[in-house]
């Protein structure tokens, strides 16, 4: 088939799908777990030919002038592909959640009935830059049961295809269909679309991206979406933090890494903290290169930038932090109600009494306490790997493992039982 009868093409990789997630319904946990132990010896293998397509992704990329987090998430080193093979491996052994008996009881007519996992069927990924999403989409999707169409972005499409070939590989090994993980051989945008109104064979599209690309497909599908438009997360510090503690997780939560939806955007503190610790958290900031866009009398502090009515609610993917004192955890409450996005917010105080308050009046997926907000990760909730973060209320909330790619059916046992 030509690649531009691009219809075409969608429907028949639709078609394939739909057939695979048949198979894999009735797929035992033995054959899954051996593709994606296959699929990780076959990325290790393969590690140098994969480095290779990400060689010519990055060149490309960086003759297109992508920005510095662009470029970041797009890189493959030796380091990131064992990360990978880790992922599969960790994937492969965690417990298959196909037919995992969620609640069951009996009733007073003599019937017993069982609640059980069962994959949603066949799930549309559509992703930009981390060529690492087409191993932890397909391992996950695997996992669950569901055949899984992917839809890379343009600029990691050497390495999605090397690491595609991999988890082909590894169905291949285990004598499942290799149309159980289907990568779209096509730069062409237009496949996009065409995913989005494939109601007849995607039971749920998974966006993970930027705000303009899941912003897109929130706006445009016809089918349901799990989706999170911005990772706009905060750390308030609070009067009663620990200082140390503090200054190590608003650290981390701002310079691990720049450019993730985990990373934090906004630091609030609270006037008591100011008052007892100064301006320590924002001088450690400075120190390591940030640029802090300080509001009202913080701005007064060296090397701070005035910030704008703008950089509340602005996910920087960079290394600029917007800062806000505050009063108290109401007006942290407050501030992240108004400009939040419903990711991930964290609170550094050692008053549990506060964290409660702040735990119970916020909404976000993800809440956390005396942590960085960067452990807001699949693999680090003890997924193996994640889709993406959810900030949906239906469904999927916070990392989007194996398990939350699942619906669920009743399972309802009788001995000749009869309605009266």
């Amino acid at each position: 088939m030509e690649l531009n009868d691009l219809p075409d093409l969608m429907k028949a990789i639709g078609g394939n799908a739909r057939a695979a997630a048949a198979q894999l319904a009735c797929a035992s946990a033995e054959s899954k777990v051996a593709a994606l132990r296959a699929a990780a010896e076959a990325v290790w293998s393969a590690r140098a030919k994969i480095a290779a397509a990400n060689d010519e992704d990055m060149a490309l990329a960086t003759s297109r002038n992508l920005n510095p987090a662009m470029l970041d998430r797009l890189r493959l080193d030796e380091q990131r592909i064992a990360g990978i093979v880790e992922g599969l491996r960790s994937v492969a052994d965690q417990p298959d959640p196909v037919g995992s008996v969620i609640a069951e009881w009996d009733m007073p007519s003599g019937l017993h009935i069982r609640r059980v996992r069962t994959p949603l069927g066949v799930v549309g990924v559509i992703y930009e830059s981390r060529p690492n999403v087409t191993a932890d989409a397909g391992a996950l999707c695997l996992k669950a049961g569901n055949a899984v169409i992917l839809r890379g972005g343009s600029e990691s499409f050497r390495s999605s295809q090397a690491l595609h070939a991999c988890l082909r590989t590894g169905l291949d090994h285990a004598g499942l269909p290799e149309t159980a993980i289907q990568l779209v051989p096509t730069r062409d945008r237009a496949a996009v679309s065409e995913m989005l109104g494939m109601t007849d064979f995607i039971d749920v599209i998974v966006p993970r991206g930027g705000k303009g690309l899941v912003g897109l497909v929130q706006a445009e599908a016809r089918v349901p979406v799990f989706a999170h438009l911005e990772g706009i997360c905060h750390v308030y510090a609070d009067g009663d933090a620990d200082l140390e503690k503090a200054r190590a997780v608003v650290i981390n939560a701002k310079t691990r890494r720049t450019g993730i939806c985990g990373a934090a955007e906004c630091l609030l503190i609270d006037k008591a903290f100011l008052a007892a610790h100064g301006a320590v958290l924002i001088e450690d900031l400075l120190a390591a290169g940030v640029e802090v866009r300080a509001d009202g009398d913080l701005a007064a502090i060296a090397g701070t930038v005035r910030a704008k009515a703008g950089d509340f609610g602005h996910e920087f993917l960079d290394s600029i932090i917007a800062v806000k004192a505050v009063d108290g955890v109401e007006g942290a409450i407050s501030h992240i109600r108004r400009y939040g996005s419903n990711h991930t917010d964290a609170i550094l105080t050692e008053n549990d009494a506060t964290a409660n308050r702040f735990f119970q009046c916020l909404d976000s997926a993800i809440l956390m306490r005396n942590a960085s907000t960067q452990f807001a990760d699949g693999g680090e909730f003890g997924m193996g790997a994640e889709i993406g973060i959810a900030t949906g209320k239906m469904h999927a909330r916070g990392p989007v493992g194996a398990e939350q790619l699942t619906s669920f059916k009743y399972l309802v046992e009788g001995n000749g039982t009869v309605r009266a």
